[in-house]
C-alpha cells in the first residue's frame, strides 16, 4: 500500500468515527443531566398539604373570615392551588350536616382540619382523635372540654379562644351611651353555651353600676328569638344585648329583623349582624382570629404537635355602627360615641 492509499485509509476512519464520537459526547451530556430533571430512583415528588375546612355556615355568609384565612396563609408563604390544597366542606346552616361532613374529611385523610365555632370544634373533634384540629375560635375552649388548659392544650386539637367576658360589660356601657333613658335592658343567649354564664355575670356588674335592670331569655332553637323579642318588649326593654351561641351565629338576619320591628336598640357580638342590618357591635375580631388560624397551620404542618401549642386569646377589637339601622328605629347616635368607632355603615 502507497503512502497515499495508508492516508486516505486514515482519513476515512477518522470520518467515520466522528459520528461515534458525538453519540458518545451526547449519551454522557444526557446523563449528565437526568438527576437535574428527574427525582433520583425512589424519590417521591413533594407531597402537596391538604387542608380540610369545615363550617356550620355557607360559603358567602363567612366570606370575610375565609378571605382572612387565606391571607394569613399567604403571609407565610402557601398558595392555594400551588403548595397546598384547602377542602371546603359547608353545612349551609343545617348543623345535622356536620357529622357527615367531618367524616368525609377524615376519610380523604387530610393533614389538618380548621374549624370555627363550638358546635363546629366539637364534631370535628367526635370525628377524630389524630388528625390536628385548628379552631380558628372558640368562645370557651376548656370550659367545653377541648383544652385541658390554654398553656398546654393536651390533645389534637388548638387554636383560638374569644373567651373573653368583660366585654359584655362593655357592650351594655356602649348601650347606656346611645340610649342615655336605658333603664331595662333584655340578654338573649344560650344557658347551656360555655362561657355565656361568666358573661352575665360581667354584665350584671356593669348593669348595677349604671342602675340598669336586667332580663335574661334562653333562645336554644330559632322559633323562640321572634318570642324572644315580644317578650322583650312586653318587659319594657329598651335596649337588646345578644351573647353568642350556635343559634345566634346561624340566624343573625332573623335577630335584626326582629330588633328592627320591635323598635329595640341592639347591640351584637360579632360584625357580621351589623353587616347584615343590625345596630352595632362591640366585639373580638373574628376574621383576625381566622386569620391567626393560619399561623398554627403552618406550624403543624412543619411538625409541632397541637397538644403543645397553646390557645391563644384574642388581640383585636372592634366597634361598627350602622347609621342606617340607626335611622331606621329613631335613633340618633352621639357624636363621641360615633368618633370612637372603627367602621361606621351609611
Amino acid at each position: 500500500m502507497t503512502a497515499g492509499s495508508e492516508q486516505k485509509a486514515v482519513s476515512s476512519k477518522e470520518i467515520e468515527a466522528k459520528p461515534m464520537i458525538r453519540r458518545i459526547v451526547v449519551c454522557l451530556l444526557i446523563t449528565a443531566l437526568l438527576p437535574t430533571v428527574l427525582p433520583a430512583h425512589g424519590q417521591q415528588p413533594a407531597k402537596v398539604p391538604r387542608i380540610g375546612f369545615l363550617s356550620s355556615l355557607s360559603a358567602a355568609a363567612v366570606s370575610d373570615r375565609v378571605d382572612a384565612f387565606r391571607q394569613g396563609l399567604r403571609e407565610l408563604g402557601y398558595v392555594e392551588g400551588k403548595n397546598i390544597v384547602i377542602e371546603y366542606r359547608w353545612a349551609e346552616g343545617k348543623t345535622e350536616r356536620l357529622p357527615d361532613l367531618a367524616a368525609e374529611l377524615v376519610r380523604l385523610k387530610v393533614d389538618v382540619i380548621v374549624t370555627g365555632g363550638p358546635a363546629v370544634n366539637r364534631l370535628a373533634k367526635e370525628a377524630t382523635v389524630t388528625i390536628p384540629v385548628v379552631m380558628s375560635f372558640d368562645n370557651d375552649p376548656v370550659g367545653n372540654g377541648f383544652a385541658a388548659s390554654l398553656a398546654r392544650p393536651g390533645g389534637n386539637i388548638t387554636g383560638l379562644s374569644t373567651h373573653y367576658p368583660e366585654i359584655s360589660g362593655k357592650q351594655l356601657e356602649l348601650l347606656k351611651e346611645v340610649v342615655p333613658r336605658l333603664s331595662r335592658v333584655t340578654v338573649l343567649g344560650n344557658s347551656t353555651v360555655p362561657g355565656n354564664a361568666q358573661a352575665l355575670r360581667e354584665t350584671e356588674l356593669a348593669a348595677g353600676a349604671f342602675g340598669v335592670k336586667l332580663q335574661y331569655l334562653d333562645i336554644q332553637n330559632p322559633k323562640e328569638i321572634e318570642t324572644a323579642f315580644r317578650a322583650a318588649s312586653k318587659g319594657r326593654a329598651d335596649a337588646v344585648l345578644v351573647l353568642g351561641s350556635q343559634v345566634v351565629t346561624s340566624h343573625p338576619k332573623q335577630f335584626v329583623e326582629q330588633a328592627a320591628k320591635s323598635q329595640l336598640p341592639a347591640i351584637y357580638w360579632s360584625a357580621e349582624f351589623v353587616e347584615a342590618g343590625g345596630l352595632m357591635t362591640y366585639s373580638v375580631s373574628i376574621t383576625d382570629l381566622f386569620r391567626r388560624a393560619a399561623t398554627y397551620v403552618d406550624k403543624i404542618l412543619k411538625g409541632a404537635k397541637p397538644a403543645d401549642l397553646p390557645v391563644e386569646q384574642p388581640t383585636k377589637f372592634e366597634f361598627i355602627i350602622n347609621l342606617k339601622a340607626a335611622k331606621q328605629i329613631g335613633l340618633t347616635i352621639p357624636p363621641n360615641v360615633l368618633a370612637r368607632a372603627d367602621n361606621i355603615i351609611k
